[in-house]
């Protein structure tokens, strides 16, 4: 069982917002597996499917708990399927460090200051889990928090609806093919993307 998990906040106020990115591509990912019809499930503190991506079983989950607590439904359901943390668990996070529109997937690395990322080390021990971050942008001298959970304008929608198809390959890469694969392919186009005004400050290298 490969464990997907989209990191974001519940309820209809959250709907949209930059911190729900990883809600997005999960839901993009249901969109494209979930069989019509099917209502999610609730268990784990999460809603979650259970669906079949190049022929591998997964588990697509949205924790229910808000974003500084995601590591308690993250690992209950790690230590109920006895995952393997390494090569069968990936989060999808959005990312203030990483420009509006790209992606970027990881083995590991630090949570640079993402308290959901952060829960989820505290309540697994490590550091050392895949993810795949969906670039937000910089809030530009905007207070953070308020940035990350208020809406996109309607030009970084545009391209955070791509970068969300992208990640959805990236993670169907990733299913297939293991993590290596999925960073040569999805990885490669950063480059071409970033603002020259934007770093990758919370880079996992």
């Amino acid at each position: 069982m490969k464990l997907i998990v989209g990191l974001g906040n519940p309820g209809r106020e959250y709907t949209g917002t930059r911190h729900n990115a990883g809600f997005m591509a999960v839901d993009r990912l249901a969109a494209r597996h979930v069989t019509p019809g099917s209502i999610p499930r609730s268990r784990f503190h999460s809603g979650l499917h259970e669906v079949l991506i190049n022929n591998e079983k997964c588990l697509l989950i949205q924790p229910t708990t808000y974003m500084n607590r995601s590591g308690m439904a993250v690992g209950e359901a790690v230590r109920f399927y006895r995952v393997d943390i390494a090569r069968d668990l990936m989060i999808i996070v959005d990312d203030v460090a990483l420009p509006c529109g790209s992606i970027r997937l990881r083995t590991g690395g630090s949570a640079g200051g993402h308290n959901g990322l952060a829960d989820i080390e505290r309540h697994l021990g490590t550091q050392s889990y895949p993810r795949c971050r969906i670039g937000i942008g910089s809030p530009q001298g905007q207070p953070q928090r308020d940035y990350v959970l208020t809406r996109f304008s309607p030009e970084q929608r545009v391209l955070v609806e791509q970068a969300v198809e992208r990640a959805c390959d990236a993670v169907e890469c990733w299913v297939a093919d293991g993590i290596d694969k999925a960073m040569n392919e999805y990885n490669k186009t950063l480059k071409t993307t970033r603002n020259n005004d934007q770093s990758e400050g919370s880079d996992d290298e």
